[in-house]
């Protein structure tokens, strides 16, 4: 039984899908094939149950699985505090971020990081929050940006910035002369949302109570969508309105769409995001290189006025 094996089969459990699997840990199919079967053959059970279209764990092998886990865990802390005690800028560094923030921040943030660090490579991986909850838990990665607030055993976390949330909608809708939204203007409105799984839906729908009411009537529809950018073609397409980061409502992005965004007057009308990392993650230099860097990149968004520029057309003019 070697490390290599355990790590193989923990991500076939994931995956259930050979060629995956392979392709994830960078071995031919039949590498990977041989290395499984010689680990059932040496443990005398069967860890898994193939069939053509895919690959699960037998109840077994779920348990074997699980400690497999446990075991890759404790080996990757064990790296970790000897890596620690050289350098903590010296390797990698694995961030997991929500699919809402990674491509707004992203492109800034790691070239930024890599003047600050280069010793330090980034790794990054975008995924929904409840993912790279079990991600961070597992170890497979060290840090993740998520929406606040986000609690978790073991996990610290660190608020970073508060960013508002902001009505967008076609230039030609009658809300674009409000210079405020309130939840009474978009009361009668038909509102997009993110798919079930993502927090923005949730935070959405804390916000326009009445909104959470309604899906709960199976008789009514809302259309719904998986990135903020297929939310901004719906809209576009006349679909409906939407509740978006600042972020997300740029006014290249608008522009692109005639698309106009307005900030809303409703309490609670804004996000909170922040850093979580396993309390036993020994690389804190690490970590706060990265919280710095985040902070240093994601400034002008977080900062914005609602007086237009003459010069500049801001998401907040009207296109006519």
């Amino acid at each position: 039984m070697t490390l290599t094996e355990l790590r193989y089969i923990v991500i076939l459990a994931e995956e259930q899908h050979f060629g995956r699997t392979a392709e994830r840990c960078h071995v031919s199919q039949p590498t990977l094939s041989i290395a499984v079967r010689k680990l059932e053959e040496e443990l005398g059970v069967e860890l898994f149950e193939r069939t053509k279209t895919c690959v699960k764990p037998s109840e077994i092998g779920a348990q074997v699985v699980n400690q497999a886990k446990a075991l890759l865990m404790n080996i990757a802390r064990i790296k970790a505090l000897a890596d620690a005690g050289k350098d903590q800028l010296g390797s990698p560094l694995s961030l997991g971020t929500i699919f809402t923030m990674g491509p707004y921040l992203l492109p800034q943030l790691i070239p930024h990081l890599q003047k600050q660090v280069p010793e330090m490579p980034l790794f990054v991986q975008e995924d929904l929050t409840e993912n790279l909850r079990k991600k961070l838990r597992d170890g497979a990665l060290d840090v993740i940006l998520v929406s606040l607030p986000f609690n978790s055993p073991d996990v610290v976390t660190q608020e970073l910035f508060e960013e508002p949330l902001v009505l967008v909608m076609p230039y030609t809708h009658p809300l674009v002369h409000l210079q405020e939204i309130t939840l009474d203007d978009i009361k009668q409105q038909q509102l997009l949302l993110m798919g079930p799984g993502h927090c923005l839906r949730e935070q959405v729908l804390d916000l326009v109570p009445w909104l959470r009411e309604q899906l709960a009537d199976t008789a009514y529809h809302c259309a719904e969508a998986n990135s903020l950018e297929t939310l901004r073609y719906m809209i576009a397409a006349g679909l409906g309105l939407s509740i978006l980061p600042r972020s997300a409502a740029e006014a290249s992005l608008c522009q692109a769409n005639r698309l106009v965004a307005r900030p809303l007057a409703i309490p609670g009308g804004q996000r909170r995001l922040g850093l979580a990392w396993r309390a036993s993650f020994p690389r804190y230099k690490a970590i706060d290189v990265l919280r710095k860097s985040i902070l240093a990149c994601s400034g002008a968004y977080w900062s914005f006025t609602t007086e237009p520029d003459e010069n500049v057309q801001t998401m907040l003019s009207v296109h006519w």
